[in-house]
């Protein structure tokens, strides 16, 4: 796997990330002091700290251009260098109203506006308060740092403006978004750059399109994979390994339907708590059928079909199951979002006393899944009981008790995320690190005390009567598309032998040798290898160059010397030159490096 000397996000985790919450939130608000001195006419909307740095919305008819941003950003440092105090007034709804009356920011009065009655209402100024003209100053709840001092100067950068609805809602006024990036210290900063340029060149979009693995096509409507050929082939290896080792771990697959009827998703809860993310119904014969945004339901079905004993559990459901969301075009990113994906979904019956076994087996397969792809370290995050949530406390408890005991037994840190569990359960989350040093959330692991209620599943217990089952829902990929696309970053495209789509390639110098290298990629293809041979009849050095490109693990040159002697001149992407060797020894190795899951 190709990987970078040094992660910058090694730096970039140092940072305190307290301290970087309350001075992006600060610089955000030194942004917007800046573009009102410099463009008056500029009103004010919403500006948060983000996972990286911040932005600001404004309204403003002539659109930010770069020699703005660069205004912008020198008119921030004037601010940080004039050390202002931060300072913090907490004063009652009509006044604040008044106050921003006189400013005529339309914005703020609706912001104001949705702050529920009795809860605190704060602005932050940068300045002294008492200062006239008064200083700048917005509603917030911060938190923020005592002064602009604290921002080094030269540790943030306005990175793009970008078009922004207010409140996110399309039928509002468009706003211009300014993003900015901000740290500790330049070194940080220029980590956090150096990142960023790693990322593009592994951008899964660009790769995915140079080696001809997917694409999306506008004209099916956008948001839709199509999986070319190479990508195809190593979907299918990802799916049969997946199938293997689920059924290897006591796993039965099922396969469900696409669509179902609407009272499916009403009984189930997601046409009431999940409608905006579903695409619109369609009518069949008098009746309303939806296309399927999860699969769980259907495998409730599939549990209810016939009443269990308590004998049969735990009972073990898996499904590679495409699932359709609508997703606003504005959202959709390559693999990472789009609007049909398929899940590697699973969901296990069980009862109480099952579920710290369960949740155990569970993180042993993710681990064993996640680690033959090349993820070793993890982030893991225990999400507890919500302030509105389903279900008996004890029952509650009880779960979450089970879920700390199958970390704690597994050997795993993780970080304990209070009141951050779904409302029908507690769950895990397990985000993988890339090679480049980035965490993307992949496996999540959730009980669920809802959809038994819901569905009113039984089973019969051990005294012969009817008890509610547990259910745990667990997806280790999360979905097949994203996780592609993270395998394909990972790797920059450079992937093991095992997964590549094409394994090998021969090349012959000339088409006096093309036979020969027909007979021996035939001969090849029957051991189970991906080989192909390039019968272009360019030079040879344009068909090493092309193999190079499309970053093919092994190469084969076929000369006269190669035909008489039975050998092939072999290339490894991975270790160079490795000299003339028999079309057997060359099976025997590529086969033992796949079975390694390895390199060539």
């Amino acid at each position: 796997m190709e990987s970078v000397a040094v992660k910058p996000s090694e730096v970039l985790r140092q940072a305190n990330q307290e301290h970087l919450h309350r001075l992006r939130h600060t610089c955000s608000h030194v942004m917007a002091m800046a573009v009102q001195k410099l463009f008056p006419d500029a009103k004010v909307t919403i500006g948060p700290a983000t996972e990286h740095g911040f932005y600001y919305d404004f309204d403003r008819r002539e659109p930010f251009t770069p020699g703005d941003l660069k205004s912008i950003a020198k008119e921030m440092r004037r601010i940080i260098k004039a050390n202002l105090p931060v300072v913090r007034q907490e004063l009652p709804r009509e006044v604040i109203r008044q106050e921003i009356d006189k400013l005529n920011e339309p914005y703020k009065l609706e912001l104001l506006a949705a702050i529920p009655e009795g809860q605190p209402i704060s602005r932050y100024f940068l300045g002294e308060p008492d200062h006239h003209p008064q200083p700048w100053w917005d509603l917030c709840a911060g938190p923020h740092l005592e002064s602009t001092g604290q921002i080094h100067p030269d540790a943030f950068a306005l990175e793009s403006v970008a078009g922004a609805y207010w409140r996110g809602d399309e039928k509002n006024a468009m706003l211009q978004r300014i993003y900015g990036t901000a740290w500790e210290t330049p070194e940080q900063l220029e980590s956090y750059h150096l990142m960023l340029e790693e990322a593009k060149r592994r951008d899964h979009r660009k790769i995915g399109k140079d080696l001809h693995l997917f694409s999306i096509q506008e004209e099916a409507g956008g948001g839709l994979v199509f999986w070319h050929p190479r990508g195809a082939a190593m979907r299918n290896l990802i799916e049969t390994f997946w199938k293997e080792t689920h059924l290897a771990g006591g796993y039965e697959l099922v396969s469900t339907p696409h669509v179902a009827n609407l009272e499916l998703w009403k009984t189930s809860g997601h046409n009431d708590f999940y409608r905006d993310s579903m695409f619109d119904t369609m009518e069949v014969e008098e009746q309303t059928f939806q296309l399927k945004p999860m699969n769980c339901p259907f495998h409730i079905l599939i549990f209810k079909d016939t009443l269990h004993s308590y004998r049969e559990f735990p009972l073990r459901m898996a499904e590679l199951g495409t699932v359709y969301r609508f997703e606003r075009s504005g959202t959709l990113h390559g693999l990472m979002r789009v609007r049909g994906f398929t899940q590697d979904d699973a969901h296990i019956f069980c009862t109480e006393s099952q579920i710290k076994d369960e949740i155990l087996g569970v993180l042993n397969l993710a681990e064993f899944i996640l680690s033959t792809f090349g993820f070793a370290q993890y982030e893991v995050n225990l999400s507890t009981r919500p302030e509105k949530y389903v279900g008996e406390d004890a029952i509650w408890e009880q779960a979450t008790a089970a879920l700390r005991q199958a970390l704690e037994a597994k050997g795993w840190a993780y970080v304990v995320d209070e009141g951050g569990g779904a409302f029908y359960g507690p769950k895990i989350d397990i985000k993988i690190e890339d090679a480049i040093g980035r965490r993307w959330q992949c496996s999540t692991i959730q009980v669920d005390f809802n959809l038994p209620e819901r569905f009113d599943l039984e089973y019969v217990g051990e005294d012969g009567n009817r008890h509610r089952p547990i259910m745990i829902h667990r997806a280790l990929f999360g979905s097949l598309e994203r996780f592609f696309g993270i395998l394909v970053e990972n790797y920059a495209g450079d992937f093991p032998l095992w997964l590549a789509p094409v394994q090998a390639r021969l090349i012959p110098v000339s088409d006096d040798h093309l036979p020969y290298a027909v007979a021996v990629a035939a001969k090849m293809k029957a051991a189970g290898l991906r080989v192909q041979v390039d019968r272009s009849g360019d030079r040879m050095a344009k068909q090493i160059r092309k193999a190079e490109l499309e970053k093919i693990p092994v190469m084969a040159i076929v000369g006269a010397k190669e035909m008489e002697t039975e050998t092939l001149s072999i290339r490894s992407r991975k270790h160079g030159e490795l000299g003339a060797l028999s079309v057997a020894t060359v099976v025997e190795k590529m086969l033992a490096a796949v079975g390694d899951r390895g390199w060539f």
